[in-house]
């Protein structure tokens, strides 16, 4: 695997990231929308997902950090995510997307930076942040204590499977029990950016065309497993038990 050659790339901190921009013009296929929208847990519609551009976009984003980039890929963290939409987007439409990486910055446990993705028009907009560990420390937990649950989820166990179908993202962690457990994983686990879409799939009929989600991820949600959903005045949290995975807010 490439992210493994270039895997020794990786020890030293860099200075900068590469001024390098990728771009790609992509039809939206209606049975892989269709595909999304199911493991997902959203309505099938013509209207996008607002996180299905990231799944779009995702082979550019991996171009980009396989090479050359002063990360390897399986040493990342996905720590976060913020999408603003300016307008509900459509499967008719041809998007022109962008991906670079910004703002290289320091972290109490490493160093992090975004991967940058954007409709050339403007109308969407996206910031993955990615922790590389040079430290050590668990991540914060936040609150002992979970919030009452607005909902209860199986997390099936084929989901890191289905979800890496769609997506393109086949990071072992999500597939495989013991190879997750050779990468410092306490099993498999779900990816991220399913349990942010499960979420916004959740909340889909209160949403509204024009709008910003943030997200930050803070434990592994483990797969199969139950997980707790809870939504209140735009915010949202997903915990496992007594342990939080996620927490957003939609403004």
């Amino acid at each position: 695997m490439r992210a493994l050659r270039i895997a020794r790339h990786s020890l030293r901190r860099p200075s900068e990231l590469p001024d390098r921009e990728l771009e790609r013009s992509v039809e939206v296929d209606r049975g892989h929308l269709a595909a999304y929208d199911r493991v997902c847990g959203f309505r099938l519609r013509d209207e996008l997902p607002v996180t299905y551009p990231h799944v779009l976009a995702f082979p550019l984003a991996m171009e980009l950090l396989t090479g050359p980039f002063p990360f390897s890929p399986l040493g990342l963290v996905h720590v976060a995510n913020r999408i603003e939409q300016a307008r509900p987007l459509h499967a008719d439409e041809r998007l022109d997307l962008r991906v670079r990486a910004a703002d290289l910055r320091a972290h109490e446990r490493g160093t992090q930076f975004d991967v940058v993705t954007e409709l050339a028009d403007g109308t969407w907009r996206e910031w993955s942040t990615y922790l590389h560990r040079e430290k050590g420390g668990a991540s914060r937990g936040g609150r002992s204590e979970p919030p009452a649950a607005s909902a209860i989820w199986r997390v099936p166990k084929d989901v890191g499977r289905r979800y890496a179908s769609v997506s393109g993202d086949s990071n072992p962690i999500h597939l495989h029990p013991l190879a997750a457990k050779a990468l410092g994983q306490p099993g498999t686990i779900a990816h991220g950016m399913w349990t942010k879409a499960r979420c916004l799939a959740a909340l889909e009929g209160t949403l509204p065309g024009a709008f910003t989600v943030d997200v930050r991820f803070k434990l592994p949600l483990g797969i199969p497993g139950r997980a707790a959903f809870t939504t209140r005045d735009g915010r949202f949290e997903v915990w496992a038990g007594d342990k939080p995975h996620l927490e957003g807010a939609i403004s």
